[in-house]
C-alpha cells in the first residue's frame, strides 16, 4: 500500500478504531467529475466586485464559456474485494450521496457497510446536487426546489403524516415503532439540496456516462434516482448485473422493459406505507413496474420488510436505527445471484 494512502487510511479509520470496530483497509479510494457540456452566457452586465473584505475590486464578468451538467463520483476500494463486480449507489431527490455515508446520529451508513462486505463502492453527487457543483443562472428552466424541515419528517414516513412536526421536540408525532433516530433528525435537513424537476434527462446522461466509465456492475438506487436505475440500465444492459431498488419513485420505460429480462432486480419497501396519505400509490406504482418488468421476461421481485419481520423502517431506511440490517438483506439477496462468492 502506499504510505501516503496508509496514513490517510489511519486517519480516515480512526473514529471506528475508537469504537472497537476492526480498521478499515482499502487498497485505494478517490474521486472524479464525469459528463456534462458547454454552454455560452452572453450579454450580461459587467460589475467590480470585492471577492475578500478588504480586498482589491475585481472584475465581474459572467459572459463566456461554462461547463455545466457534470457529476461527482467518490469511490472506496477494498483491500479484499468481494462483490463480483463495483457497487454503484445513487441517492434520492433533495439529497446527495451523504445519504448513505454516516447515518445523522453518527453511525455508520450502507457506504461503509458495503465497503466492508468487499464491494469496491462507489457514491455520487447527481447533477446539479452537492460536490456536482451548480450551473450559471439560466442553465436550467425553472426555479430549484427547496426542502422545508417540517417536509422530510412528514413525507418520508418518519412523523404520522402532514402536521406531524413541531419545533419542540416533544410535540412532534412521530410513527409508533419508527426505526429513525430523532437525535439526528437536524443532520438529515443539514444535508438537504436543492434540486431541479427540469435536470432528468441530464441526470441520465451522466449516470450512463458512469456506467460506461465504471461497468460491470450492480446498481443500488433510491426514491427519484428510480428512473436513473432502471433507464440507465434499459440503456446498457450489457454492463449490469444487478439492480436494487429502494422505494422507488420514478421507473423505466415500459415499452423497453424486456432489456432488463437478464438482470435481477430487488425492490425494496418499509414499513407503516398504508398509514400514510401518498406512499400507497408510489408503492402501487412500484409494483406495476414490477409487473410490466416481469411480462417482458424480467426477473424482478418485491421485498417488504415487514413480510420478514422487519419493522419500523421509512423511507430513509438506510439512515434508520436498523440500518445496517436492512443492508445485511440487500447483501444476501445479491449473494444469491451469484454477486458474492
Amino acid at each position: 500500500m502506499r504510505p501516503w494512502l496508509a496514513a490517510a487510511l489511519a486517519l480516515w479509520c480512526g473514529s471506528a478504531a475508537a469504537e472497537d470496530r476492526a480498521v478499515l483497509q482499502l487498497r485505494d479510494f478517490g474521486s472524479f467529475h464525469l459528463g456534462g457540456r458547454e454552454v455560452t452566457v452572453s450579454g450580461q452586465p459587467v460589475r467590480e466586485i470585492m471577492l475578500t473584505p478588504g480586498g482589491a475590486m475585481t472584475r465581474a464578468d459572467p459572459n463566456g464559456t461554462y461547463l455545466v451538467e457534470q457529476m461527482y463520483v467518490q469511490y472506496f476500494l477494498p483491500a479484499q474485494r468481494r462483490g463480483a463486480v463495483p457497487l454503484l449507489m445513487w441517492h434520492g431527490g433533495g439529497l446527495t450521496g451523504v445519504e448513505f455515508e454516516t447515518t445523522p446520529d453518527g453511525r455508520p451508513g450502507w457506504l461503509d457497510y458495503f465497503v466492508r462486505q468487499g464491494w469496491d463502492t462507489y457514491n455520487s453527487d447527481a447533477v446539479e446536487r452537492g460536490r456536482a457543483g451548480w450551473p450559471p443562472p439560466g442553465t436550467f428552466a425553472g426555479d430549484p426546489v427547496f426542502v422545508t424541515k417540517e417536509r422530510p419528517f412528514e413525507n418520508f414516513r418518519i412523523g404520522t403524516g402532514p402536521g406531524s412536526y413541531s419545533d419542540d421536540p416533544a410535540r412532534r408525532r412521530q410513527l409508533p415503532g419508527s426505526q429513525f433516530p430523532m437525535e439526528g433528525y437536524d443532520n438529515l435537513i443539514r444535508q438537504q439540496s436543492p434540486r431541479w424537476v427540469t435536470t432528468d434527462e441530464a441526470i441520465l446522461r451522466a449516470y450512463v456516462a458512469e456506467v460506461d466509465r465504471v461497468c460491470p456492475c450492480v446498481i443500488l438506487f433510491h426514491s427519484q434516482a428510480g428512473q436513473f436505475g432502471f433507464r440507465a440500465a434499459q440503456a446498457r444492459p450489457d454492463k449490469v448485473r444487478a439492480l436494487v431498488a429502494v422505494e422507488p419513485s420514478g421507473f423505466g420505460e415500459p415499452a423497453r422493459a424486456a432489456a432488463l429480462q437478464g438482470i435481477p432486480t430487488l425492490v425494496v419497501y418499509g414499513d407503516n406505507i398504508d398509514q400514510d396519505a401518498r406512499w400507497p400509490t408510489i408503492r402501487a406504482n412500484g409494483l406495476r413496474w414490477v409487473e410490466t418488468q416481469n411480462a417482458a421476461g424480467g426477473k424482478a421481485e418485491v421485498l417488504q420488510l415487514p413480510s420478514i419481520g422487519i419493522q419500523g423502517n421509512g423511507h430513509m431506511m438506510m439512515m434508520d436505527r436498523n440500518n445496517l440490517q436492512v443492508a445485511g438483506v440487500i447483501q444476501d439477496w445479491l449473494a444469491k445471484q451469484g454477486l458474492v462468492p
